[in-house]
């Protein structure tokens, strides 16, 4: 296993790809590098299981934002979501491509 501290580029390159395949594909991507990966790699786990959080955070903001569509207010919610997910996700890809460990703001840290 690696060390979280000193990863590899092979560490850093999957990294980086969750963090933005979080963007399109939501949490599928956080979940199957999760479960593939953790043994593998500390950093891998780690940035993994925060894509994976933050994903599961966003799906649930976009269920209550989805409710809230009913009194019309939800879709405002809904774009906003939507916008922040990929900011904070492309924020996410920049850190781990450099090797540094990514804190998602707003996350619940539902999976430890």
């Amino acid at each position: 296993m690696t060390d979280i501290l000193s990863p590899s580029n092979d560490d850093k390159n999957i990294a980086t790809v969750t963090h933005l395949g979080g963007t399109v594909f939501s949490f599928i991507p956080g979940l199957l590098v999760w479960a593939l990966k953790k043994d593998d790699s500390a950093y891998i786990a780690d940035q993994a299981k925060e894509a994976l959080n933050f994903q599961i955070t966003v799906l649930i903001a976009q269920f209550v934002a989805g409710i809230l569509a009913l009194i019309l207010i939800g879709f405002i919610f809904i774009g906003i979501i939507w916008l922040l997910n990929i900011v904070f996700c492309i924020l996410a890809a920049i850190s781990s491509s450099k090797g540094e460990t990514y804190r998602y703001p707003f996350c619940l840290r539902l999976i430890n």
